[in-house]
């Protein structure tokens, strides 16, 4: 599969998730798709149940959207640097506790670690600032 196509199929759910496009995440990602979200110990298998972690997010931050900086691919695989932002206007589940919405914007980086199988995302692993997410909207002091 040429490098560019790899990548299209990586950046699907993404792009459809700044979206809001639920069936075109749907689409993108295999039935079994595996979402690991390292910073908050979640990892969730099957796309509805990824999907209700998703729309959490998607309910804290309905503005939020996440832009590509920096795309490596090995094999199968998709590494992508990316940069989250968005306004906190609802509430967030977090690991420590519900956060109520505090209408700050936040701007955290993150990486993506992509494996696709038939052209769909099979797996993805998502390692993000947590620490400072939660140092934006007030939730924690900075160190």
């Amino acid at each position: 599969m040429p490098q560019q196509s790899l990548v299209d199929i990586a950046k699907a759910p993404i792009l459809a998730y700044n979206d809001k496009n639920w069936d075109a995440v749907r689409a993108a990602v295999t039935p079994t798709f595996v979402y690991d979200e390292v910073a908050t110990q979640r990892k969730v298998q099957g796309i509805n149940d990824v999907l209700g972690v998703w729309r959490e997010w998607a309910a804290a931050f309905p503005d939020s959207k996440a832009t590509f900086n920096t795309v490596a691919t090995s094999g199968k695989t998709v590494i992508m640097e990316v940069t989250w932002r968005g306004t906190h206007t609802g509430l967030l589940r977090a690991p420590t506790g519900e956060v109520a919405a505090t209408g700050k914007k936040i701007e955290i980086r993150a990486c993506q670690v992509i494996e696709v199988a038939n052209d769909k995302v099979q797996a993805m692993r998502q390692y993000f600032d947590l620490m400072t997410m939660m140092q934006q909207l007030g939730a924690v002091s900075a160190v």
